[in-house]
Formats: C-alpha cells, sequence, structure tokens
C-alpha cells in the first residue's frame, strides 16, 4: 500500500497502538493526522511526526464530521483512515458477568463500535466518489474470542467486527479495502496484569502496527498479530461447547489468582 504523500488520520493516537500506527505511517511517507480525545497528547505526537492534529471525541457524530472535513479542506483526501480509540471497562464486580452499569454499556457501544461508524459514515461515501480508499478498524482478539471480566469490551467489540465485515462485502468492489486488526495482549494502558491475554504472549505497539500495516500491504481483511488467535477461532468455531467450558476454567483460575 503506497502512502507516500499520502493522507493517514489515526484516532486515539496520543498513546500506545494509535501511535504506533502514526509512526508506522509516517515513516512510509504519510502525512499524519492525530486524533485524540487527549489534544495535547495528539499534538506532541504530531509535532514529532511533522504532521497535524485535532482533539477528537470519536463517540461524537458531529464532531467526527466536522473534523473529517476540516482534513479533508485543509490538508487533503484522507487515503486511510485507522480507525483506532477504544476503551475497556472491566466488570465492577469480577465474580457477576451482569455487574456493568447501563452507563458503562453506552459509553462502550458508544466509542467501541460507533467510532467506526460515525467515521465510515463520512468517508465511504467520499471513497465510493474518488474510487477508493482504506479504513482499519483496530477491534482485538476479543471480537473474535471473548474478554473475560468485561461484558461491555466482549460485545462490543464483536459488533465492532460484524459492522467491519458489513463494509468489506458491501464494498469489496468500490476500490475499498477494509481491514480489522485484532491483537491479543499489547503493552499498552489497557492491558490488565490478570488479564488472559497477558498469559500468551505480549507485543509492542509497534509490533502490532508493523504488522497492521504489513496486513494492508497483503489485502488482508483480518490482520491477526498473534497468529495463536486464528487457531483459537477455529476452535471456538469447531467445538464451541469445548471451547466455553476452556474459557469458563480459564475464568476460574483468573478469579482464584487474583484472591491470592
Amino acid at each position: 500500500m503506497d502512502l507516500a504523500g499520502r493522507v493517514v488520520a489515526v484516532t486515539g493516537a496520543a498513546r500506545g497502538i494509535g501511535r504506533a500506527l502514526a509512526e508506522a505511517a509516517q515513516a512510509r511517507g504519510a502525512k499524519i493526522v492525530a486524533l485524540d480525545r487527549d489534544g495535547a497528547g495528539a499534538e506532541a505526537v504530531a509535532a514529532r511526526l511533522g504532521g497535524r492534529a485535532y482533539p477528537l471525541e470519536v463517540a461524537d457524530a458531529e464532531a467526527v464530521a466536522g473534523t473529517l472535513a476540516r482534513i479533508e479542506a485543509e490538508i487533503g483526501p484522507i487515503a486511510l483512515y485507522c480507525s483506532n480509540a477504544g476503551i475497556l471497562e472491566r466488570d465492577p464486580d469480577p465474580a457477576l458477568a451482569t455487574s456493568a452499569d447501563p452507563a458503562s454499556w453506552e459509553r462502550a457501544w458508544s466509542v467501541n463500535v460507533m467510532g467506526h461508524v460515525h467515521a465510515a459514515r463520512i468517508l465511504v461515501p467520499l471513497w465510493l466518489a474518488r474510487g477508493g480508499g482504506a479504513f482499519l478498524g483496530t477491534v482485538s482478539a476479543a471480537g473474535l474470542l471473548s474478554q473475560i471480566g468485561s461484558a461491555t469490551y466482549s460485545a462490543t467489540k464483536h459488533a465492532a467486527l460484524a459492522f467491519l465485515e458489513h463494509l468489506a462485502i458491501a464494498h469489496a468492489a468500490d476500490g475499498i479495502r477494509i481491514a480489522a486488526l485484532c491483537p491479543q495482549g499489547v503493552e499498552t494502558a489497557m492491558l490488565g496484569a490478570a488479564s488472559a491475554a497477558a498469559r500468551d504472549g505480549v507485543l509492542s505497539p509497534d509490533s502490532v502496527a508493523e504488522a497492521a500495516f504489513d496486513g494492508l500491504s497483503a489485502g488482508r481483511f483480518l490482520i491477526l498479530p498473534h497468529p495463536q488467535v486464528a487457531d483459537y477461532a477455529r476452535r471456538r468455531a469447531d467445538d464451541p461447547e469445548r471451547w466455553l467450558a476452556g474459557m469458563a476454567r480459564l475464568r476460574r483460575s483468573m478469579l482464584a489468582g487474583s484472591e491470592v
């Protein structure tokens, strides 16, 4: 994927995977637009990469529309949108899967799902009109599997993956490339010490970003920086009952370990 001189916008760019995606795109010659609700953090990343920054709350449809319009008018057409911003709120009571309150569900849905939807609603028509573009959504291995300890994260990441699949199916012939980045454990503030993902190999954000651009270059929809996730997904599909039993055992062991 040739990004030289082209505009790449990245949400959640102030830190973690978002910052690494911005750095990897800049290394490939792109013009970087760093977007984050932490405006100062986005500015710092953009300044270091010779790009631009805008504060953005991805859950706000009007803010997304306005910011994307400004980028297109002030910098140029967006060639690649890295829809990376996401939040994880753990179940308040680890022993009770229904303990998240409605406000937590609303926050997770508004960022983890609607953050993608709001951007795609603006960008897909633009890309249809000019013959192409690319949308990289950071989902998570939780979108293929599950997230022990967070009902809201697990459910919204499944929904995000379904939305990206819908885009990929609908616009496969329109020159619009859709990809879902589904890492497991990554060295970010979101990774908890007791996370199941932390037990199975943790990658740096830089490694995840390199995997993302390798996947985009190869034209893959599903980008799995942790190859073992593909095996887990196959096991889940082949024998759901066995997979559920194994996950339940893992959850019990994690709960027991947290009590030590």
